[in-house]
């Protein structure tokens, strides 16, 4: 048996904090926002403290413009509780492949002075979870000096590299309150489930499946109920994903590594998600550097990676993090799973998009904007698919490239861009 817990009050635990330390916060829907709120009440004897994180859900309270030099927010990827203070230059980014973040910390280049976490309570063995987001939370309890943990009993137990003992805890806090949710499955619009219905038709029996953040994965795993024996590996996962499960769609029996079981870094969704993979075995979540290897993504049979993007240009280049000079997101695992699928045997890596915007403004374009930062190469780029069709790009040179894209743009931007083909390249696409 454990030792019997001892909570403590969040204004004791974050004593330890100390101006100029790096504080790591663990994000998506574990984003310990009790613990972050109180932080922003010791405010007054701190400055200079580097906050560090990827995706965090909700108010996080401590990127508001009084808070700008005591709390020096640096992400490694914009969500959207954090692209205002970002983009008015109160925040910062780092460009960084998803997978090379525990590096980071495990070699020194971010080491963490305190990591904040939300957990499980712990179980008659003294483990707590970090529940639905393993990913880089994982190597930041590994090598934190001090960590203080937001103990939630609405954080499911996950298994995997998810499980953390009391031991290793400074400071634990008690804080009961609802995990943030997003229903990616309620937003999809018509012409995302055409993407869908077009890339599940490119989607083998037996693949095995990464899906990226946004409507449109959610959008493909709809179109997927008559597929049989697929497998995921993937960094992280939405509610789509249940329905599969429940109609053995996914079944993971022909991946080569981890069969039979889901393979996740992170999952954001619904409540009924968070219920779905508590205590279920048959979802391990592991550490991000394991999961987003382009070595360890190749070993599976038939990877199919489905990421988005923001912009592609008439060569193949894409953007996927930012909209022009504006930080919108960040490179995240696309990179990671783009060249894992493509070493896969059998695999394909997909781009999807819109071919508009909500505005009508073209999204295959004939450069990208200026300051729009290049996250897949077009040297990396195999398939990009719109709700009109499918460019294979893998092994086109630019003219052909530039056709096969005009003809999955918008029927109304192809003549403007048939222009600019012409400009660039001296042909019209239909020459090439």
């Amino acid at each position: 048996m454990y030792r019997e817990i001892k909570y403590h009050s969040a204004q004791e635990a974050l004593s330890v904090i100390q101006s100029g330390q790096r504080v790591f916060v663990q994000g998506s829907a574990q984003t310990p926002l009790y613990l972050l709120r109180e932080l922003a009440k010791e405010a007054p004897r701190l400055n200079d403290v580097e906050l560090v994180f990827i995706t965090v859900q909700g108010d996080i309270t401590v990127d508001k413009p009084e808070y700008e030099g005591i709390f020096n927010i640096n992400c490694m990827f914009v969500s959207e509780s954090v692209r205002k203070a970002v983009n008015e230059g109160r925040a910062d980014f780092i460009p960084v492949f998803l997978s090379d973040i525990p590096d980071l910390f495990k070699k020194g280049y971010l080491p963490i002075d305190v990591a904040l976490v939300q957990v499980s309570p712990p179980d008659q063995h003294g483990y707590c979870s970090l529940g639905v987001s393993v990913d880089i939370a994982r190597s930041a309890v590994n090598t934190a000096r001090y960590i203080i943990a937001q103990v939630n009993p609405n954080v499911p137990r996950t298994h995997g590299d998810s499980l953390v003992h009391t031991d290793r805890f400074t400071h634990l806090v008690y804080s009961d309150e609802p995990l943030p949710q997003v229903d990616y499955g309620s937003k999809i619009a018509a012409d995302e489930l055409k993407i869908g219905q077009i890339i599940a038709g490119m989607i083998d029996d037996g693949s095995t499946l990464q899906m990226g953040i946004g409507t449109i994965p959610d959008a493909v795993l709809k179109a997927l109920v008559n597929h049989k024996h697929l497998g995921v590996h993937t960094e992280m996962c939405s509610d789509g994903i249940i329905d599969l499960v429940e109609k053995d769609v996914i079944d993971n029996t022909k991946k080569r590594i981890h069969p039979y079981k889901t393979v996740t870094g992170f999952a954001v969704g619904t409540r009924r998600l968070y219920d779905y993979v508590h205590d279920n075995p048959a979802f391990v979540f592991l550490d991000i550097d394991y999961v987003n290897d382009p070595h360890v993504i190749r070993r599976n049979p038939k990877v199919v990676a489905i990421n988005s993007a923001i912009e592609v240009d008439l060569t193949g280049q894409v953007c996927a993090d930012s909209i022009g000079t504006m930080q919108y997101s960040g490179i995240g695992g696309q990179m990671d799973f783009m060249r894992g699928a493509a070493l896969s045997e059998g695999g394909k890596p997909i781009i999807a998009l819109t071919s508009r915007t909500k505005k009508g403004v073209s999204r295959i374009v004939p450069f990208l904007k200026q300051g729009a930062g290049v996250v897949t190469t077009r040297g990396h780029v195999h398939y990009v698919v719109t709700e009109y069709g499918i460019a294979h790009l893998y092994g086109k040179n630019l003219r052909q490239r530039a056709k096969a894209l005009v003809e999955i743009a918008h029927p109304d931007d192809r003549e403007a861009l048939e222009r600019a083909c012409f400009e660039r390249f001296k042909h019209f696409p239909t020459l090439c």
